[in-house]
């Protein structure tokens, strides 16, 4: 039904993105987000509607950049406990899911002076959003009989659990033999209570699972597991499985335990490489769930570490998207499900698509109060392609279902509706707006409201999209109808 399909557009913590058109591959380029970082490995967003940024620094720190701030600022320092040099540092960081509630985060690194893997719970202070509290609450610690295959992800999943990997402890073949052994922490990709902090083992089998990420749309879990030296390796991780390794690196035998090998029940990857041109360590990445149209939805995106290569993986036939030469050491994803490219080097990148249509929407004031006037900015750019597509602008009301879309600008009027009506009751601004290659217009003050004070207080959201011409008429919001998205919230106080 449309009203479910538009709550999922509208509401600000989305939880299911909706898939955006097909795109042309040729045509994705990097895009400068910020740059003189020292030794970035990750970056992720808060789950908080707030569009900021969190950079994860391998010496030790975590920098927050705030939309339309000059750079990015210290979120929490943690140099004085990490142990920091080749694969050890600051390695992973999450968010609670109900992190706008109970400001709780998580972190992965190397405790000084030991090499153990600590993982850790912090909050945010009560009194700035944008410093975390110093004290920690550590959740797991793991001893690390060598200095390198530290893993270092952290994630929830869709259960409300974390997700961590690690490593088979370090040196060459896994010599202790951790990463088959069931009872042993290392080699494995784990799930943790965050409140009990009850640890079990999801699955084994791992040389170094550095990066991995669920699906948001469907929750699998895909992992980029680094090789010994020969192959590396992409899997869809599933809870039991084993993944091979050491007895298998990709699907090649190792030969150190060659009676193992052609053993049943060890879990093939959905893709692998060999080390040819350079090539020695993957980074895994994410599936494209976007509104922007960067990709087609439902393509992986990964990269090798030493060539900077970014590939595509659609139907699991793999392809070049990217040659970048950047020192790729992660990659994240925003709120809204746009992806991010991380270069050890010191860079934050977006990937963006020259010919999907953007939507940029601005307001004057995050705060109104009876008297002020809400002005909107609305930007349009299209690519080196024309666009055909239904234009809608409303507001979303802080009941969560209610409506107000905009039939005219001048003055402003539309219905308001609940969402369980037919398509009839979402009319568009302007249906069928056409607008040539290359167009770039910024509208300032396209809607002005007026508070009266009549308004219910709480958290608005304007929006403006760009559907296909038409797709709204059967009462659904499928896969691909929607074009281009922008957002907004603005709180009504009395």
């Amino acid at each position: 039904m449309i009203r479910r399909a538009l709550l999922q557009l509208l509401v600000p913590l989305w939880v299911i993105a909706i898939g955006a058109p097909g795109a042309a591959a040729d045509r994705v380029v990097l895009e400068p987000v910020t740059a003189g970082l020292v030794e970035p490995v990750y970056v992720t967003h808060a789950r908080d509607g707030s569009g900021r940024l969190f950079v994860v620094e391998q010496p030790g720190r975590i920098k927050v950049l705030s939309p339309g701030a000059p750079g990015p600022a210290v979120f929490l320092d943690l140099a004085s406990r990490v142990r920091a040099g080749g694969e050890q540092g600051l390695l992973g960081l999450a968010f609670h899911p109900a992190f706008p509630t109970n400001g709780r985060f998580f972190v992965n690194y190397t405790r000084q002076p030991d090499g153990a893997t600590v993982i850790a719970e912090y909050r945010v202070s009560p009194g700035d959003p944008n410093v975390a509290s110093a004290v920690e609450r550590p959740l797991l610690v793991i001893p690390q009989p060598f200095a390198n295959h530290n893993g270092g992800m952290v994630e929830f999943g869709s259960d409300g659990r974390l997700y961590a990997g690690t490593g088979d402890g370090g040196a060459g073949f896994d010599p202790g033999n951790r990463a088959q052994d069931p009872a042993d922490l290392l080699g494995k990709i784990l799930r943790l209570d965050v409140d009990s902090a009850e640890v079990s083992v999801f699955a084994l089998g791992f040389r170094n699972p550095w990066r991995f990420a669920f699906d948001r749309a469907t929750g699998a879990l895909y992992v980029g597991d680094v090789g010994q030296s020969v192959r590396e390796e992409i899997d869809v991780v599933s809870l039991g499985g084993n993944y091979g390794w050491r007895v298998l690196e990709g699907t090649r035998c190792t030969g150190v335990d060659p009676q193992r090998c052609a053993e049943a029940g060890f879990i093939a990857p959905i893709a692998e490489y060999d080390h040819t041109g350079g090539r020695c360590a993957v980074t895994g990445g994410y599936v494209y769930r976007g509104q922007a149209g960067t990709l087609p939805s439902g393509t992986y995106v990964f990269a090798d570490f030493c060539t900077g290569e970014i590939f595509r993986l659609d139907g699991g036939v793999r392809g070049l998207l990217l040659d970048t030469g950047l020192p790729i050491s992660s990659f994240g994803e925003d709120q809204e499900g746009e992806l991010y490219v991380v270069s050890l080097g010191g860079t934050v990148h977006r990937l963006v698509n020259l010919d999907a249509p953007v939507l940029t929407l601005n307001v004057n004031q995050a705060v109104l109060r009876p008297g002020d006037t809400l002005r909107v900015t609305l930007g349009t750019r299209t690519g080196n392609t024309p666009l055909v597509a239904d234009e809608y602008v409303g507001v979303l009301h802080p009941d969560g279902t209610t409506v107000t879309f905009l039939t005219r600008l001048t003055p402003p009027a539309g219905p308001t509706t609940s969402l369980a009506a037919d398509a009839r009751t979402f009319p568009p601004l302007a249906p069928a707006l056409a607008l040539a290659p290359g167009t770039n217009v910024t509208l300032a003050d396209v809607l002005t409201y007026a508070l009266t004070g009549a308004e219910s207080a709480g958290t608005y959201v304007v929006f403006a999209a760009l559907v296909r011409p038409g797709h709204l008429a059967d009462g659904r919001l499928d896969p691909g109808d929607l074009l281009a998205v922008a957002r907004a919230s603005v709180d009504v106080s009395r």
